[in-house]
């Protein structure tokens, strides 16, 4: 099959304003989301079941992309955008809406959602949370957090790869992190807070520097060099999405 040409970064303009999330589209929040599920402990599969009743949450991932048209607010806590060309990531530097708003950013957000779940199992049947749609934010950002392309080249590659069956790119990621990335996937989960928002963010600056925007300009159109050397990495970016999404569930709910 020959590969297409692709505008996969039409918006390189931005960098110099290098932005750690853009858009995983569906299918790569769904991927995210599925491969949290089955290493949820036995109280977060419970939690997330109670939660979600008789929705999956892969399902369900996509949800926060789907209402930022009605909950406004929402629409900067999918990314963050470092003002600069020094490949750093800053929380109080650049974790803050276009209005200067503080901890308005992705990393801002995976916090307080966090911290929302946390009141689960809490017994206040008063509690000011919607824990649900909590849930649903909280799955969502960590996917996009982990984010620094947008979703051509994942669909591109089931495409090539797959036959456009989502589920065997699954399976494929599911036996990588049990077996070649086993060892580095014990070191993802790791985590001294409940969440670590500043690690995978200062990640995503990195890999966005090293990868997404190296040896591109304005307009580029991105062939297949660019896809084959880019897509491994993507890879690993959807592990490392799905297995901290479920030890940060697994922290939350015991």
């Amino acid at each position: 099959m020959e590969f297409r040409k692709t505008h996969i970064l039409s918006f390189i303009a931005l960098l110099s304003c290098i932005s750690v999330a853009h858009s995983w589209g569906v299918d790569g929040h769904f991927i995210t989301c599925k491969l949290a599920q089955p290493r949820l402990s036995k109280a977060a599969a419970n939690a997330v079941s109670e939660l979600l009743g008789d929705n999956d949450l892969a399902s369900l991932c996509s949800w926060a992309d789907h209402v930022k048209f009605r909950y406004h607010w929402s629409s900067p806590l999918h990314y963050i955008d470092t003002p600069d060309n020094l490949c750093t990531y800053q929380y109080n530097r650049d974790c803050k809406d276009e209005d200067g708003i503080q901890d308005r950013c992705v990393a801002g957000g995976i916090n307080n959602y966090t911290n929302q779940l946390l009141s689960y199992g809490s017994g206040n049947s008063a509690s000011q949370y919607n824990l649900t749609e909590t849930l649903l934010f909280l799955s969502h950002f960590i996917g996009d957090i982990h984010q620094v392309w947008d979703d051509s080249i994942i669909e591109t590659a089931e495409e090539r790869f797959y036959n456009s069956n989502v589920d065997e790119l699954i399976n494929t990621l599911h036996k990588n992190i049990s077996t070649v990335w086993a060892n580095q996937a014990k070191a993802w989960e790791a985590c001294s807070k409940t969440a670590c928002p500043d690690i995978y963010a200062s990640e995503g600056i990195k890999v966005a520097c090293d990868w997404a925007y190296k040896g591109v300009s304005e307009g580029s159109v991105l062939e297949d060099d660019y896809f084959l050397s880019r897509y491994p990495v993507i890879n690993m970016r959807l592990a490392q999405g799905g297995v901290r999404l479920a030890a940060t569930l697994n922290r939350i709910f015991g």
